[in-house]
């Protein structure tokens, strides 16, 4: 029989999906467990295992000939392990070896969500035809992965790309994460959403005091909402820049359910990344929103999986 298919994983704070993806990028088959994410981390397994039965359960698997995970971070994809902030009973977690062995000696190929998203924006979303690309993911967090003379570049442990851990205020907020000013403590969604409310912004009679709220303010013109959208968006535009002119990227494309905002961030964005891009080979880089929605993880998944089969980042690419 032949193995054109590949199993996928995306496995998040929320939910863990999994699905049977071919090498087009379609999605033939889809299973989904809720995380039970504050549970010890075999109870965590065996979500994943339930949703690697279901998939195994379909006459598909037998076409099936590698497994891909893209996986909350951080990710050691050398030792195999998985460390996600959101789920504490995982802390280097032997997620590849477990997985193996639910399949049956599979090749597993894990990395970092961030990079899962990057992988299938290039395979067949916004950065599509594009050599050099950064793809990010503006959420509860700011994630992200590199594309690089056309190959993924997830780096030696899987987590290359993590724009939001790039300092952009050397004097800012202290960031979880240890460091201060970091993208993620200006950009992402809590953080957008805990300015506004420190600079007087009054949610509606709902009471919704996430970001979408806040852009759906900004989009009617209140000035705080406005300000604090352009404050993220000046902090994705610096580290988008120094990754720019690091590497050499060409389109860097945003997604998350804080790039939803649309103009709302992609304006101010674009205006911030004129004033920090001013290299003669960084100055026409391309932004642009995020096409996958929410298959990329799997699509992403696949792809690396695919991209270790076959020596490129997906078959037929």
């Amino acid at each position: 029989m032949h193995t054109d298919l590949v199993a996928a994983l995306d496995i998040g704070g929320t939910k863990i999906a999994g699905g049977l993806v071919d090498g087009h990028g379609r999605i033939l088959l889809c299973a989904q467990r809720p995380t039970p994410a504050q549970e010890d981390g075999d109870t965590v397994m065996g979500a994943v295992e339930d949703v690697m039965a279901e998939l195994e359960s379909s006459p598909l698997w037998e076409r099936t000939g590698a497994v891909g995970i893209g996986s909350a971070g951080p990710v050691d994809a050398s030792a195999g392990t998985v460390s996600p902030v959101n789920v504490p009973g995982w802390r280097d977690y032997p997620l590849v070896g477990r997985v193996r062995a639910v399949t049956g000696g599979l090749p597993v190929e894990l990395i970092g969500d961030g990079v899962a998203i990057t992988a299938a924006e290039h395979w067949q979303g916004a950065a599509r035809g594009h050599d050099n690309a950064l793809c990010m993911v503006v959420s509860t967090g700011v994630g992200g992965g590199l594309v690089l003379g056309g190959r993924l570049h997830p780096g030696p442990t899987g987590n290359a790309g993590h724009i939001g851990h790039i300092s952009v205020d050397l004097d800012g907020d202290s960031c979880p994460c240890g460091a201060r000013g970091c993208v993620e403590r200006l950009a992402s969604g809590p953080n957008i959403a805990r300015r506004a409310l420190e600079g007087g912004w009054l949610p509606g009679p709902d009471g919704d005091t996430s970001a979408a709220a806040v852009a759906a303010a900004a989009r009617a013109g209140d000035p705080v909402a406005v300000a604090s959208f352009a404050r993220a968006a000046q902090a994705l535009a610096a580290g988008i820049a120094a990754t720019a002119t690091l590497v050499e990227i060409d389109i860097a494309v945003i997604g998350g359910g804080v790039g939803k905002a649309g103009e709302v961030l992609l304006a101010p964005l674009r205006k911030a990344l004129a004033d920090y891009a001013t290299l003669s080979f960084v100055r026409n880089l391309e932004v642009a929103p995020a096409q996958m929605g929410t298959d990329a993880g799997l699509v992403g998944a696949a792809a690396a999986a695919l991209g270790q089969r076959t020596g490129t980042l997906a078959a037929g690419v």
